[in-house]
């Protein structure tokens, strides 16, 4: 707009006071020093519109470093946090690798550099039956949150196979096999009975709302008809976020008043599922702590409607955890599970960590299937966890 407005003003400007200045003039509107007053205040206005473009396109110092980060929405435009940055003009634009692998590989850059990164620096200077060596890779696998009883099986293997490691290279080699033992596939969804109801719980700031709509947004692609149930009825911003998730990627939503009862839309959901053939639908829930009893008990009630209307719903209890918490991770999976039966996880904020060793601990931990890894605040950088790639981008 700012744009339009300079190319106009720029190449009519003049004739426009010439010609203000003949009106007034001609028809004895204003004194001269009013004329000279209009002409100079035009002036002004092209003076200023031509400072905010030049501030507009402007890069900062630290841009074109490129250390400079901004507050960004992310694609769908749901207003998240997230760093991006700033183009400068005249270089080509930052972008992601491309494919699945590529953004896989950008997003557990942290995690890569801080487990595989440091464990190469400690076998450049050490041998491997060095027991100081063994001490340090002891280090840095608990300190990349692979948790403590994984990390001491990996170290019993490791000390029992030390003789036959040549270099780094072969102990990378056995590390990926040793950790893809600890990894659990996702769960198949059988759509079979329709609709296919996911339950998603989790503590509030996880990202579960953006999570579902991500999840929504990728069932849609893949031509299902998708209806979220906005059950999280205590924070107004959750069920405005869903409502324009629901909206752009073209999902029904049903939600009820403020404050209303969670088990109630639960309930009606459900219900709009099944009259409007519905093939997934998706429960939203409140940021529940796991430490409130009553919360969980509130948990187990919406889990107790869905089923008052689908006896064999909901078909996946599906825990959404944030990879930069750590070890709290893992025992907000446990209180969940014990508490209302977690089926499956979602792992978010894998970029926004070195520890990404926290995948490999809380599968081996739980015995659970990790369903969704995310590595970006763009809309495909949800994906499903394949432990195979997941090993790969971290070696």
């Amino acid at each position: 707009m700012i744009d339009s407005l300079m190319n106009i003003l720029k190449t009519l400007w003049f004739d426009y006071i010439l010609e203000i200045t003949e009106i007034l003039y001609s028809r004895y509107l204003l004194e001269t020093t009013g004329v000279i007053f209009a002409i100079l205040l035009l002036l002004i206005i092209v003076l200023m519109l031509k400072k905010i473009r030049k501030r507009r396109y402007k890069p900062a110092k630290e841009d074109i470093a490129g250390g400079g980060e901004e507050f960004v929405s992310d694609d769908m435009g749901i207003g998240e946090k997230g760093t991006r940055r700033r183009e400068v003009p005249g270089e080509p634009p930052v972008s992601k690798p491309p494919g699945i692998m590529g953004r896989l590989k950008s997003g557990l850059g942290k995690t890569r550099q801080s487990l595989t990164g440091r464990i190469e620096s400690i076998l450049s200077e050490k041998s491997i039956t060095d027991s100081d060596a063994l001490e340090e890779i002891e280090e840095v696998l608990i300190t990349s949150d692979v948790g403590v009883e994984t990390t001491m099986a990996l170290m019993k293997k490791i000390e029992q196979n030390a003789s036959t490691f040549s270099g780094p290279d072969d102990l990378k080699t056995f590390l990926k096999s040793e950790m893809l033992k600890f990894l659990i596939h996702p769960r198949k969804m059988d759509l079979s009975t329709k609709p296919y109801v996911i339950m998603v719980v989790g503590v509030n700031g996880v990202g579960k709302t953006t999570t579902i709509g991500k999840l929504a947004h990728k069932y849609q692609m893949e031509g299902k008809k998708v209806l979220i149930g906005a059950a999280d009825t205590f924070r107004a911003a959750a069920v405005e976020q869903l409502e324009i998730w629901a909206e752009r990627s073209g999902s029904d939503i049903v939600r009820h008043r403020e404050n209303a009862d969670p088990a109630a839309v639960a309930y009606d959901a459900i219900e709009a599922g099944i009259s409007r053939q519905s093939d997934i639908v998706i429960i939203d829930t409140a940021g529940r702590l796991q430490t409130r009893v009553n919360l969980m008990e509130q948990l187990k009630k919406i889990k107790r409607s869905i089923t008052k209307r689908a006896p064999d719903a909901p078909h996946e209890v599906l825990l959404v955890l944030d990879a930069t918490t750590g070890q709290n991770a893992i025992s907000q999976a446990k209180a969940f599970h014990e508490g209302i039966g977690v089926t499956s996880l979602a792992m978010t904020k894998l970029d926004g960590t070195a520890k990404g060793g926290i995948v490999i601990g809380i599968c081996n931990t739980m015995k659970l299937p990790l369903q969704y890894i995310g590595v970006g605040e763009q809309i495909d950088d949800l994906q499903p966890f394949d432990p195979e790639k997941f090993i790969d981008a971290i070696f």
